[in-house]
């Protein structure tokens, strides 16, 4: 193959034009990605919308656990999702669910931020905590109408990457999940 250049020659000798550098992206129409407020999702096409007189171009991610899809603007993307986590990553997900659970303490509005915060970050080892404590809370304590819905949001979002990332479907992540957490016996209470 002498004379011909390699691909990774011609990558590097080309620059797009400024408009279409800032578009450029890791992903692609079909990837399964995670976005952090909405959990793990398919990237089903990419359009480009005009708002407030710009056009811009956008993916439309189809958002695996509720019936959403959003819009993400292709020059913010690297910053709002990221790709989905490893097979190794998973199993690593699910052995820090045995871990020692963080409990509220006096404060409960601000362990209620905290755990907030941790749902919000993008990172599913946070998630993860957020369903290991909360899981403890309710079976020790008992938790609030708002805990319960963010236990639950949590669960979703976890075994919703759980599935893309095992290729396994939805309720068997969720039996993954189930079996990972520690079952809080009576007399610990």
């Amino acid at each position: 193959m002498s004379g011909s250049p390699s691909s990774i020659e011609v990558w590097h000798r080309y620059n797009p034009p400024p408009h279409m550098a800032a578009a450029s992206t890791k992903y692609a129409v079909g990837d399964k990605v995670v976005h952090p407020q909405h959990g793990a999702a398919t990237i089903q096409k990419k359009v480009r919308q005009e708002f407030g007189g710009k056009k811009q171009d956008y993916f439309v991610l189809d958002i695996a656990t509720e019936q959403l899809t959003v819009m993400v603007p292709l020059d913010k993307v690297e910053d709002l999702i990221r790709p989905v986590i490893s097979k190794t990553k998973s199993r690593d997900v699910l052995k820090s669910l045995k871990g020692e659970p963080e409990e509220a303490g006096a404060n409960w509005s601000r362990w209620y931020k905290v755990l907030n915060e941790k749902m919000t970050s993008g990172d599913i080892f946070q998630v993860a905590e957020v369903v290991r404590d909360l899981s403890f809370a309710q079976q020790t304590k008992g938790i609030s109408p708002a805990l319960k819905r963010m236990l639950s949001k949590a669960r979703l979002t976890l075994s919703s990457e759980l599935a893309f990332s095992l290729e396994i479907d939805e309720e068997e992540a969720v039996k993954r999940l189930d079996r990972a957490l520690p079952k809080v016996d009576a007399d610990e209470e």
